[in-house]
């Protein structure tokens, strides 16, 4: 008889991965359906020009985004080769921007309806006169809140 006996291994069992695919699927679907990646494909050419004093949007939901520039060359035989503006995903004129304002302002809760921005994005090439064309239409419109966009100077 010994004095000693040998003490077995309490083992554990072994973690089940089997449930460990359906997770990793799930999360990959939730991701897809969460994620935006672009609210509108750009049509026209927009080369934004430098700035020194630059301040970032806070909230981006806030935000109507207006293009001005030439049209890209496969959108050229529908919409020329002037300076276009571009709101949402498809050209339009000034008489437009009241109604795509207003549809932005619907998807806006009525409590931030005072904080919404128009970003105007413009090609350093276009004319100040299409600009101020579409200002005076925001002017006209009620939105008064703009921003330019520009890239920062490579100093």
């Amino acid at each position: 008889m010994s004095k000693f006996d040998k003490k077995r291994s309490k083992s554990q069992p072994a973690i089940s991965t089997a449930s460990l695919p359906d997770i990793i699927f799930m999360l990959l679907f939730f991701f897809m359906v969460v994620t935006v990646l672009r609210d509108a494909e750009l049509k026209v050419k927009v080369v934004t020009p430098n700035a020194t004093e630059l301040t970032k949007l806070e909230k981006k939901s806030l935000v109507n985004n207006i293009y001005i520039g030439k049209p890209l060359a496969k959108y050229a035989n529908e919409a020329g080769t002037k300076a276009r503006m571009q709101l949402g995903d498809k050209f339009a004129d000034e008489k437009d921007i009241p109604l795509f304002l207003e549809k932005h302002r619907q998807q806006v809760p009525e409590n931030q309806r005072g904080g919404i921005t128009s970003s105007l994005k413009i090609d350093g090439k276009v004319t100040m006169g299409v600009v101020s064309d579409v200002k005076t239409a925001l002017r006209k419109s009620g939105q008064l809140k703009l921003n330019y966009s520009a890239k920062p100077r490579a100093e």
